[in-house]
């Protein structure tokens, strides 16, 4: 009898099941580092004088969930990004007026990242909600027809924020630097101050985007809750206390599973790019990942180091400083944070995978990448141990 004793208490100190969770204090301290009261404010936009401004706000969420800033009046920003799942749309790619290529970030925090997509592509918020408007398989309007739509239906509004509108009286209805090839001439032939008034306003666009897409802010987890209770020495209570399968999931995820170097922090994301093995989607065209993307970045009118900044050039760090060349930059692709992830299957940036379980399969395995090198080395799991991981996971959205 003795000697069953002895092994249960070992076994549950190992699961942190029994009395207070069997913890380290350097375990201790890497927790209570991944929980949302350790989020910092939301730093400000520099480039953006706007991005707080309550009217901004306001009038970006107006655009946000309106079908008309879309060439066929049927895709709005909410299209995708639905307000009632987090943001995303549970689809393997987005769908706007066609099937795009990658999958529909959700948009909790998204205001805290340096560079934006799974790819990033752009290096403000505010440039990256420009993108969808003109991606022929998202909104798949052009700059011009906006502008003319901004002036007609909320110019009063636009004007009562950012000043008076720009003359657009002999703007072409449609045209577009990246647009059709009759969008393309009618952008070339129009005079440099058409081009700047119409790019101002279509940067200003964004800016009212991005001011509401700042108030999208991540909520409190099963997992904020025991986090704080253990941070504080007391016994969790409620739904903040952990099953043993779901502590053995954090200890894994923390320690041995090593989840936590990319997912790290109160946003469980480093905000950087790895090549983690991900296999293609085969009918979908070629995706090289952060490589692929540098020179974009670098030529974006609306860069950092562009004329519609607002504020000075020293805010423009990460994107002069930032990694132009290296293999650990091919197959790429943004860590996403985990808050939120068991209900918004599938997973991986082209929804490779269907289910939390066939995730942590593919980081066992650690297979070589189709290109590039896969960061993952292969780890041996236990049935057992990988169902505690998607049992912990399941905590950072109840």
């Amino acid at each position: 009898m003795r000697r069953r004793t002895g092994l249960a208490l070992a076994l549950c100190a190992v699961l942190a099941g029994c009395g207070k969770p069997d913890f380290s204090d350097a375990e201790k301290k890497t927790i209570a580092s991944l929980a949302l009261s350790a989020l910092p404010p939301l730093p400000a936009d520099t480039t953006n004088r706007y991005a707080d401004v309550p009217a901004a706000e306001a009038f970006g969420s107006t655009l946000f969930f309106d079908l008309s800033m879309s060439r066929d009046g049927t895709v709005a920003c909410s299209t995708c990004h639905k307000i009632d799942r987090q943001f995303q749309d549970d689809l393997p790619q987005g769908f706007g007026v066609a099937r795009g290529t990658r999958r529909t970030m959700p948009l909790a925090g998204v205001a805290y990242n340096s560079f934006f997509f799974w790819d990033g592509r752009r290096d403000s918020l505010w440039a990256q909600a420009l993108v969808p408007l003109e991606n022929p398989l998202e909104q798949a309007g052009n700059r011009a027809a906006y502008a003319h739509y901004i002036q007609s239906r909320f110019g009063e509004r636009y004007e009562r924020i950012f000043g008076p509108l720009p003359d657009l009286s002999t703007v072409p209805s449609d045209a577009s630097p990246l647009g059709t090839a009759a969008e393309k001439a009618a952008w070339a032939g129009m005079t440099d101050v058409q081009r700047d008034g119409v790019n101002r306003v279509f940067a200003n666009v964004g800016k009212v985007l991005a001011a509401f897409e700042r108030s999208i802010m991540p909520a409190e987890t099963r997992f904020d809750r025991f986090a704080k209770a253990l941070a504080e020495g007391v016994s969790p209570q409620g739904d903040s206390v952990f099953s043993d399968q779901e502590m053995l999931g954090l200890k894994l995820f923390i320690g041995k599973a090593n989840c936590v170097t990319c997912h790290d922090g109160p946003r469980f994301t480093d905000g950087s790019f790895h090549n983690n093995g991900t296999p293609p989607v085969p009918d979908l065209p070629s995706d090289r990942g952060r490589i692929a993307v540098l020179a974009e970045l670098d030529a974006d009118p609306f860069n950092c180091l562009g004329a519609f900044r607002d504020g000075g050039e020293e805010a423009c760090g990460e994107l002069k400083f930032m990694r132009r060349t290296g293999a650990e930059l091919i197959r790429a692709y943004k860590t996403p944070s985990l808050r939120g992830v068991a209900g918004r299957p599938p997973y991986m940036h082209a929804g490779q995978f269907k289910t939390l379980e066939a995730v942590v399969a593919h980081y066992a395995e650690a297979a070589p990448s189709v290109e590039g090198v896969n960061e993952t080395h292969p780890l041996t799991l236990s049935d057992r141990e990988r169902a505690a991981l998607v049992a912990f996971l399941k905590t950072l959205g109840e």
